[in-house]
């Protein structure tokens, strides 16, 4: 299990801005232990541009330039199995979170919709750059889980108490 690369889905609404920051940042502080996806139950069709300014302000490199999909192109024939989905809407803002069915450990780490805060663009950078430390921040606990010691069960509370975390 040392040498396992885990498959992360995070899920979201509109796939345009906690998601894909979570899935930019796992895909490079995972140092390769880690592949991240990202997807939303309802896409918007376009990464929110806040979201990759933040990503560029933050020094963390893209393979490739995200966009926003559906999470059915999880479950077609053929997608990458996955270890883990983690939903990062905000249930206490009312949007609705989709459940991913079968084998994977489902977490929900709940964050504040940045692409919902109103205002100037100094104002909506700035909602945007404090999601991302949160997201950093469970991330970080996340990639620093001893994954070979811990049993499913136990694997699972961890899940939980990162999703509790403070930003």
């Amino acid at each position: 299990m040392a040498d396992k690369i885990f498959n992360v889905l995070f899920l979201c609404t509109g796939n345009s801005a906690r998601s894909v920051m979570a899935e930019a940042w796992l895909n490079f502080a995972g140092r390769g232990r880690f592949a991240a996806f990202s997807a939303g139950s309802m896409p918007t069709g376009k990464v929110n541009p806040h979201t990759l300014d933040v990503l560029k302000i933050a020094g963390v490199p893209l393979r490739e330039t995200p966009r926003s999909k559906s999470w059915s192109e999880f479950a077609e024939s053929g997608a990458p199995e996955m270890d883990f989905v983690i939903t990062v809407c905000d249930s206490a803002a009312g949007e609705v979170c989709p459940i991913w069915p079968g084998q994977p450990m489902n977490a929900h780490w709940g964050f504040p919709d940045p692409a919902a805060v109103q205002g100037t663009d100094a104002e909506k950078q700035a909602a945007f750059l404090d999601v991302f430390r949160q997201i950093r921040s469970r991330i970080d606990i996340f990639i620093n889980l001893p994954m070979a010691s811990l049993d499913r069960l136990a694997l699972k509370k961890h899940l939980d108490d990162i999703g509790k975390v403070k930003g």
